[in-house]
């Protein structure tokens, strides 16, 4: 039974093996081979936010340039001055023919996991602008902070070292590992490849002495041995690095205005991990075109702490919002942060087996899951609604749970070859 969690709390449960669609994918924001970058060619180009996208070069790719906010973002302050070109994109929008959806819901997936940069999702469009001022101030090393396994801090280093810094990654682990050498699975490997240096942290300690504090002694250490450290926040959440998803809303709305049917959105539903994401996503709906209701569903700490931070965002750019009126965050933390119940597992190799979309345990895993279930007891909230689910990403955090999901693939065998087929030595070479 697919997505068997969502069955139950239908009204009407019916087998949900997803059909077979026939209709085809629908795809936009897609260009060439070199994709389309919406965003930070706006140096060469008008101010005008209804312009068409133009192409990326070959050489603007890890470029910095001056940076020209959307019209309707252009009382934000402070403005950043520069932005490096991270990222491939735009990422592209695709119908999403989930099954069991109410009647006359349609979902369209905003695939920011193909974002490029050894898949940094989401993470990239934050470090184009964080890393631009990491660059001005004369930056010779990045020191971030996160999760052992952690999207953020692998994308921080592999950023890091396309622009020639250094990165320096403190990565929070189980008390009965701290000591040992953490491994090569998942995002570690990359990291570990990159050359990053890996300080680890038990949960307890980083409980009891908070990720600032922790990011700062690093920094003072560094800074004693004659390094210039610049320190980036957990998922790189702060009001610069807002800047990322403000600028996402504005690719999504020139997205949308090159498409000949003008297709609009009427809900935005994201992962909800740092913070950042949805502050500007959120930001970007309220003050742009789109005014789609943006939903997020939390992964860790509780809704009210995040409609805290948030608040704390946007007035760190003067928006003069409440961010109770602009997002509406809900509880998909399940068990805890980065743990999985097996109906989620279930349901994220369900997703990919009916739909060919991988999502991640730990993100848009479970606000997808999240999502299913309240469409599921909520039908009404969301029938006839296009809604848009942006995919941020983390598709490494799979490794770690490979234990757990070997139970759900078991579909291989040894190919049974009848004595009746012709053989012959050396007909099948191998080159």
């Amino acid at each position: 039974m697919l997505w068997s969690a969502t069955a139950r709390l239908s009204a009407n449960p019916s087998p949900l093996h997803l059909p077979v669609s026939n209709q085809s994918i629908t795809v936009f924001g897609k260009s060439k081979p070199s994709r389309v970058r919406c965003s930070h060619s706006r140096a060469m180009e008008s101010n005008d936010d209804t312009s068409k996208a133009k192409g990326l070069s070959f050489d603007d790719f890890l470029s910095k340039k001056p940076y020209s906010p959307p019209t309707w973002a252009s009382h934000l302050k402070p403005i950043p001055s520069h932005v490096f070109s991270l990222a491939h994109l735009p990422t592209p929008i695709h119908k999403w023919n989930l099954p069991n959806l109410p009647q006359n819901t349609e979902v369209w997936l905003k695939r920011d996991d193909l974002s490029g940069m050894q898949l940094s999702g989401n993470k990239v469009r934050k470090l184009e602008f964080l890393l631009a001022e990491a660059v001005a101030q004369g930056a010779d090393c990045i020191i971030t902070i996160g999760g052992i396994q952690s999207n953020h801090c692998r994308a921080t280093a592999v950023a890091a070292k396309y622009l020639n810094l250094d990165s320096y990654l403190i990565l929070r682990t189980s008390k009965l590992l701290v000591d040992k050498d953490p491994g090569l699975t998942g995002n570690l490997l990359v990291e570990r490849f990159m050359g990053a240096h890996i300080q680890l942290i038990s949960k307890e300690e980083y409980a009891k002495i908070g990720s600032v504090a922790l990011t700062n002694v690093l920094k003072e250490q560094l800074l004693k041995e004659g390094r210039r450290p610049y320190v980036i926040p957990v998922g790189g959440s702060n009001s610069l690095g807002t800047w990322g998803y403000i600028e996402a809303m504005r690719e999504i709305e020139e997205q949308l205005q090159i498409r000949n049917n003008r297709i609009k959105f009427d809900d935005i539903v994201v992962a909800c991990g740092s913070g950042g994401t949805i502050a500007g996503l959120s930001l970007g709906s309220w003050l742009g075109a789109l005014k789609a209701k943006v939903h997020a569903f939390c992964v860790c700490d509780d809704p009210d702490y995040f409609y805290d931070f948030v608040q704390d965002l946007i007035d760190g750019l003067q928006a003069g919002v409440n961010a109770r009126d602009i997002v509406s965050i809900l509880n998909a933390k399940g068990l805890g942060y980065a743990i999985n119940t097996s109906e989620e597992l279930k349901f994220v190799k369900e997703v990919a087996a009916a739909t060919g979309v991988v999502l991640d345990p730990v993100y848009s895993g479970k606000a997808a899951y999240g999502m299913m279930k309240d469409m599921a007891e909520n039908p009404k909230k969301w029938e006839g609604r296009k809604v848009l689910f942006v995919h941020t990403g983390g598709l490494l955090g799979l490794f770690d749970k490979v234990d757990q999901m070997a139970p759900l693939v078991g579909n291989w065998q040894r190919m049974d070859v009848n004595e009746s087929i012709p053989r012959k030595e050396g007909i099948g070479k191998m080159f």
